[in-house]
């Protein structure tokens, strides 16, 4: 075992997601967090806070930045946040006269959660249109094998027969909700976070709201009525949708777990796993590995429900745990849509012998 199986060199040819995994790299977050700085100083501009030729050098600077990653890790050690010595980098680099333009008005926690909202929004898209290719997969299915007459089980045991089309509508319907879900949960994810010290944005006076609205267009983000800095709700039910979504593609996996089993066979598998010991068997990894991402994203929510529980007008526990949560559960999640694809496409109904 091993930290994470989800960027390990081998775990994750069962476990990965090349797609989303790069989106909660390092390197991605800090570039996220360089948009916001080389936004912000650009938005301020606009609405005269800061000199134009400030916001230029902030820009331009940033565009080719690349900070000493070593100094970042002392900095986070020391403030449990990396922007204060990534700011110290940056502002190094700028002209005496334009360095105090740098992050005006702007706190730790508005570079974190808007370069977050960045990268979540991305991934938000990528599994609507994952889950959007999964119903269609589903649909053919259900043309091609749906009149199968297959055995329905209740509480395990063998009930009446049904059609396939019984089993595999189980399948999809939820999937169907879950993309409404989805896109209302890109609505709480992909908003600006600027409030500031506090999230009053006392510093910038009467330019606060005007470079607020500037800045939420330059990164095509929601406005929220007032900083969200403390109020997780709507990143919280992100995650549930996430587990939402495992879970039901989890309830597929275990659906198909059992009716591949030798002695009932009422489905057959493309494609399965083999044994060291017994060559003869097909093993349904990617049905397995679906349960499997289904309990983990459920254990993990919960622990997001903790981190609801913000202190005042900001917590660095509650926050912290966030962090260590939630990129885990959207690369899950897209681990589970890859699975749910692969096995979908290789999956075939057989027809039961009298």
């Amino acid at each position: 075992m091993t930290i994470s199986a989800f960027d390990h060199p081998i775990l994750s040819g069962l476990l990965g997601d090349e797609e989303l995994e790069p989106l909660f790299s390092a390197r991605a977050e800090i570039e996220a967090m360089l948009r916001f700085e080389a936004e912000l100083a650009l938005a301020q501009a606009d609405q005269g806070a800061i000199p134009q030729e400030a916001a230029q050098e902030v820009a331009d600077l940033l565009a080719g930045f690349s900070p000493d990653i070593a100094a970042l890790k002392a900095g986070v050690a020391q403030d449990g946040v990396v922007i204060p010595a990534l700011i110290a980098q940056i502002r190094a680099g700028l002209s005496e006269a334009w360095r105090a333009h740098l992050h005006l008005g702007a706190t730790s926690q508005d570079v974190i959660d808007t370069g977050f909202a960045l990268r979540a929004r991305e991934a938000i898209e990528i599994l609507g249109k994952r889950l959007g290719r999964l119903i269609q997969s589903f649909e053919s299915l259900e043309k091609r094998d749906g009149q199968i007459e297959v055995m329905a089980h209740t509480r395990m045991q063998a009930a009446i027969p049904v059609s396939a089309s019984r089993k595999i509508r189980s399948w999809r319907e939820p999937l169907l909700r879950h993309a409404e879900r989805l896109e209302k949960a890109l609505d709480e994810v992909a908003v600006l976070h600027f409030g500031g010290a506090a999230g009053t944005l006392d510093r910038l006076g009467e330019k606060g709201e005007p470079v607020a609205g500037r800045l939420a267009a330059r990164l095509d983000l929601a406005l929220p009525e007032h900083p969200r800095h403390s109020e997780r709700d709507g990143i919280v039910a992100f995650a549930s949708v996430l587990s939402l979504i495992t879970g039901s593609l989890g309830k597929m996996g275990q659906d198909i777990v059992l009716a591949a089993q030798s002695e009932v066979g009422e489905v057959e598998l493309a494609a399965g796993g083999g044994s060291s010991a017994m060559p003869h068997k097909k093993n349904p990894v990617a049905a397995e590995a679906l349960v499997t991402l289904a309990r983990f994203n459920a254990t993990l929510l919960g622990g997001m429900h903790q981190a609801l529980v913000h202190e005042n007008e900001r917590s660095g526990t509650a926050w912290t745990l966030e962090w260590m949560l939630l990129p885990q559960m959207i690369v899950a999640t897209g681990a589970a849509t890859l699975k749910a694809s692969e096995l979908v496409d290789g999956l075939t109904f057989k027809a039961r012998s009298v």
